[in-house]
């Protein structure tokens, strides 16, 4: 990545890390994917109970490889090779109890506020209650000047992609296929069916947000 791009970033996300500190989450600043590993694996204890979220941010960086060897930790992952739906979904719920969620935002604006849009909502009511530690890794391509600009990115990018993304393995037939864009649909299949606004936690820190000075997922 250019050095003044990286510069540009690392300034921008220590002034969101201020604002996530007013608003009772913590924050980090790592420059490159290559450096999340090590950050995420710091911030889960031993033994803990962890579930996996279906992150494109996290997915390829091979943090569940790692977080699974650990030792002491147990990783709940509904996405494991031959798991039926239901049993996929039951991790799912169990997965409200883990203690520690990785995972990761669609946006996040400068002024330290999470904005995100889900389908069965797992993702976001475990961000909003239930796993003791919530653990979110955060590429700075998805920081939004405030929260219309927020929606809009989720809207533009977020949403379109993961449709795309998810289309064969869901057998989605939504209208954003055809042309990238979202059109607030009404589809049979829609998957965008959450929205949420994290404001700030109830408890202290319980929300920690790893930002990365490179992009990660979309």
């Amino acid at each position: 990545m250019d050095k003044n791009l990286l510069a540009q970033r690392e300034k921008q996300a220590a002034k969101i890390i201020v604002n996530l500190n007013r608003r009772k989450m913590a924050g980090s600043f790592v420059p490159t994917a290559e450096a999340v590993r090590a950050e995420v694996l710091s911030l889960i204890p031993s033994p803990a109970r962890v579930i996996r979220c279906g992150s494109e941010s996290a997915g390829g960086l091979g943090l569940w490889a790692a977080i699974a060897a650990k030792p002491g930790v147990t990783l709940m992952d509904p996405y494991a090779p031959g798991l039926s739906k239901e049993a996929a979904l039951d991790v799912r719920r169990q997965g409200l109890l883990a203690d520690v969620m990785v995972a990761s935002t669609n946006a996040i604006t400068l002024d330290g506020r999470l904005v995100n849009l889900d389908g069965t909502g797992n993702r976001v009511g475990a961000m909003i209650f239930g796993p003791t530690k919530v653990i979110l890794v955060v590429g700075m391509n998805k920081v939004a000047w405030d929260l219309d600009a927020a929606y809009a990115r989720v809207r533009t990018v977020a949403a379109p992609a993961n449709n795309i993304r998810l289309a064969e393995a869901y057998g989605l037939k939504n209208p954003c296929l055809e042309d990238g864009r979202c059109h607030q649909c009404m589809s049979e299949t829609k998957i965008c069916n959450i929205w949420s606004v994290i404001e700030g936690s109830a408890v202290k820190d319980r929300i920690h947000v790893v930002l990365v000075g490179e992009d990660l997922g979309f």
